[in-house]
């Protein structure tokens, strides 16, 4: 992917990029060519979403060291990263990492890479990863407002050139207002095991939904990819919904 300066994206707004710092391609009606997606995650519930849109995604997990990336993004940046730029990032990341091998395995078609992360107030929730952490949470946001961002970079490596390769990105946010929730409610839920490895720990198709009072945002992007976005990133890149949906399936 082309070396540029992290962008710095806004709810609904969006970032593009090009080969040789060309604008992102447009669609071209007259080409019908199914075109490949891989989606850069072993999310099943990110998979799940986009085959029921009627993609069909492969999946390739990024394996990257968030933690250690983050960290240095702030360094660089000296300060840290607001929860939009936060999940943009993490996205780009993402995508890019798992773009540059597919190339190399003969892969020509669209990446996708998503993140997200849930904000109460000023501060950002990303995994628990254990119970303690998972508990405390609940307890802070029993009856509050919060936001899940889930930023999505699409990268096209149709040329088989990951370092010339046109890509666009953009951030869907929704808000969630949560019931009050007992703390035996809380200790059950927590015990499911559900929240640990979750972003902002809960699952709205899950357990989590019987706290969750209200939700305003797409119904795909509170799931971790909003369809829409998806649809209208592969637009900028040249790309038609019905070629996307049509492309072929994985291989077993």
């Amino acid at each position: 992917m082309e070396d540029s300066t992290f962008p710095e994206p806004r709810p609904g707004t969006s970032t593009e990029s090009g080969g040789r710092g060309e604008p992102a391609a447009r669609p071209n009606s007259t080409d019908k060519a199914p075109v490949s997606l891989c989606l850069a995650s072993a999310s099943p519930s990110r998979a799940r979403v986009l085959e029921a849109a009627g993609l069909h995604p492969s999946l390739r997990a990024s394996d990257l060291p968030e933690g250690a990336l983050i960290r240095a993004e702030e360094a660089r940046l000296g300060h840290p990263l607001a929860l939009d730029d936060l999940v943009l990032f993490l996205a780009r990341a993402k995508a890019e990492a798992v773009a540059a091998r597919l190339v190399g395995e003969g892969f020509r078609g669209l990446v996708l890479g998503c993140d997200s992360n849930f904000g109460l107030g000023d501060v950002s929730y990303g995994k628990p990863h254990t119970a303690e952490v998972a508990r405390s949470r609940w307890r802070a946001m029993s009856g509050r407002e919060g936001r899940l961002a889930s930023g999505h970079w699409l990268v096209d490596v149709r040329s088989g050139s990951p370092d010339r390769a046109p890509a666009t990105g953009a951030v869907d946010v929704s808000r969630l207002w949560f019931s009050e929730v007992s703390d035996a409610e809380i200790e059950a839920y927590v015990a499911s095991g559900e929240p640990l490895e979750v972003a902002g720990g809960f699952t709205l198709e899950g357990r989590a939904s019987a706290f969750i009072r209200r939700v305003d945002g797409s119904p795909s992007g509170i799931l971790g990819v909003s369809v829409p976005l998806v649809r209208e990133l592969s637009a900028r890149l040249g790309v038609s919904w019905p070629r996307l949906c049509a492309g072929p399936r994985p291989r077993e």
